[in-house]
């Protein structure tokens, strides 16, 4: 049986770093994944509402589709601010592109927000949102240990009418091949089936990672959205959103790690029902070290399927475990 990493996070592949930060006035917080070397990478949107930054960036037509870090963050569109803090940070420890002699370091980092102005934190910060000073404070706390939970980008989440969070988990395949997942959870859909104890994604848990629930009896998943007078207060347009991060240290091209975002989107829609709603604005970046070599087709689009495939179930297991860890910790 395959086993998670040492972690059972994202940095089990070697080189992330992951920084959490919160401010509790606020009830937000910013989570940064580094990678300092400038890994290949790539986004995929399937979201109604997203607020996103330097996606563009990443399509595999454009001359330096890769990141230096990815930038989670509450706070919607303001908390694409959180991105400009990071990028200061990086370019301080002279981490990017030089273009020309003399000039400062270009890092690129993606972002994307979601929405938890709704939360009850203190939103009046006039022209002075805290996002910037919060990136910074993420670079200067990323290590390969950082906590799940109410934590980082899922500090204000909510899963449906539950509270969401911030999950991560992470899969060995052998021969040095690692997958591994980060996931800010705030979704308009509930992560729990219709007993109110079993995640959606049970079948993929390994070692009681989230609870360990099993289903017992129960009736047929007919009702395309369950729960309805319960979470017809979230249903706004824009006021939800899944954050989620992928990656590997297989030797991807940016096409091929698009294809393993795409795919990872699977692993949301197996732990939320229901996910990828006009109300939501599902991102899945997706990171490749490039330390494990894949070899030629057809030996590589046999491993590029599976490590897709790894993706999408180590999404839904940290789904599951950021709304667990946010109900243990609550």
């Amino acid at each position: 049986m395959l086993r998670p990493g040492p972690r059972n996070l994202i940095t089990d592949v070697a080189g992330l770093k992951v920084g959490c930060v919160e401010d509790e006035a606020v009830r937000t917080g910013v989570t940064v994944v580094l990678c300092p070397e400038a890994w290949t990478a790539a986004v995929d949107v399937r979201g109604g509402g997203p607020a996103v930054r330097e996606t563009d960036t990443l399509r595999p037509e454009n001359s330096f589709s890769k990141a230096h870090a990815i930038c989670l963050s509450g706070g919607s569109v303001f908390g694409l601010g959180a991105a400009d803090g990071v990028a200061s940070a990086l370019s301080a420890r002279d981490v990017g592109l030089r273009i020309t002699a003399g000039t400062p370091a270009i890092p690129i980092v993606p972002a994307a927000c979601l929405h938890d102005l709704s939360n009850g934190g203190d939103k009046a910060w006039g022209l002075t949102p805290p996002y910037r000073a919060l990136g910074i404070k993420a670079v200067e706390a990323a290590g390969e240990d950082f906590p799940l939970g109410p934590v980082g980008a899922g500090r204000g989440a909510m899963a449906g009418v539950r509270p969401g969070g911030l999950g991560s988990a992470s899969i060995d395949l052998g021969d040095g091949l690692i997958v591994g997942a980060l996931v800010a959870a705030n979704p308009v859909g509930s992560a729990y089936m219709a007993d109110g104890e079993t995640f959606w994604a049970w079948p993929f848990e390994i070692d009681g990672e989230f609870g360990g629930h099993r289903p017992g009896a129960m009736p047929s998943a007919v009702e395309p959205l369950p729960d309805d007078s319960k979470l017809g207060a979230r249903l706004k347009a824009g006021a939800n959103t899944t954050l989620a991060l992928v990656a590997t240290t297989a030797d991807l091209s940016t096409a091929e790690a698009q294809r393993m975002a795409m795919m990872a989107h699977d692993g949301m829609a197996r732990a939320v029902r229901p996910a990828h709603t006009p109300f939501d604005g599902d991102v899945v970046f997706a990171l490749a070290s490039g330390a494990k070599p894949l070899g030629e087709d057809p030996v590589r689009g046999v491993l590029r399927t599976r490590i897709g495939s790894a993706a999408a179930d180590c999404l839904a297991r940290a789904m599951a475990r950021a709304v667990y860890e946010s109900r243990e910790r609550r």
